[in-house]
């Protein structure tokens, strides 16, 4: 069995959304010291613009995955930036209702913002950049969209119910688009990185125990793993 080593993510043009915080941008800091190359998505400009200055090399976009009108400017750049594409990682999310709510108590605008963030969101995307992946594949490169999924997805968490349901519609969108797409030799992963010392995790528990949680470069380089270890055919 081959010991996959980070090494290996050596100019695979890599795409994050979410990429100035927590679990992105720990991704986005590990594919770059890997010799990646790496286009990230954030809202806000002058977030994007830090992190890229940060990690020179790097290439910072500022769009909204959320807005349909902002899908193909973003999928345009990301591919013009990295002269084509090999992974995309839909991290970008949204918790829903802050601070968390019962279903009942949630507004339909909150679970519009979840489904919105967490499904479409990646959805659109994915589609946007498919041609690209596909291309990918063709040249013999690991052509891969890994969605990041939760265990809240499978595990009915009272009060988790926007994010939960909106994580599990995306967990099982990978599953069927796996199949679709093995033809092609597109890889679609839905990768659980654990509860984890984020802003997010802030937001969502505000009393839990930073020291309790997995850091985000732990799970990103978990993630990093799964990307390079080939499954079995």
């Amino acid at each position: 069995m081959h010991h996959s080593s980070l090494q290996d993510l050596q100019d695979l043009r890599v795409a994050v959304t979410g990429g100035t915080s927590g679990l992105g941008l720990a991704l986005v800091r590990e594919l770059h010291a890997a010799g990646a190359h790496v286009a990230f998505v954030a809202r806000t400009p002058g977030r994007v613009a830090d992190v890229a200055r940060s990690l020179p090399g790097t290439h910072g976009l500022v769009g909204d995955i959320t807005r349909k009108d902002d899908i193909y400017p973003l999928a345009l750049q990301i591919t013009a930036a990295l002269d084509g594409l090999d992974v995309l990682v839909n991290n970008a999310s949204h918790l829903g209702p802050v601070p968390l709510a019962l279903l009942a108590d949630t507004d339909c605008e909150d679970l519009e913002a979840a489904l919105a963030a967490n499904l479409l969101g990646p959805f659109r995307l994915t589609k946007a950049l498919l041609g690209s992946l596909r291309a990918s594949a063709r040249d013999g490169r690991p052509a891969t969209v890994v969605n990041i999924t939760s265990d809240a997805a499978a595990t009915p968490y009272p009060g988790w119910g926007a994010y939960g349901a909106s994580k599990a519609a995306l967990a099982h969108l990978s599953r069927i688009w796996h199949e679709e797409l093995r033809e092609h030799g597109v890889r679609m992963l839905a990768l659980d990185p654990g509860d984890m010392d984020t802003p997010f995790h802030a937001l969502a528990l505000p009393d839990s125990d930073p020291a309790a949680l997995k850091r985000p470069v732990d799970a990103a380089r978990e993630i990093l793993h799964h990307l390079i270890d080939k499954e079995p055919a």
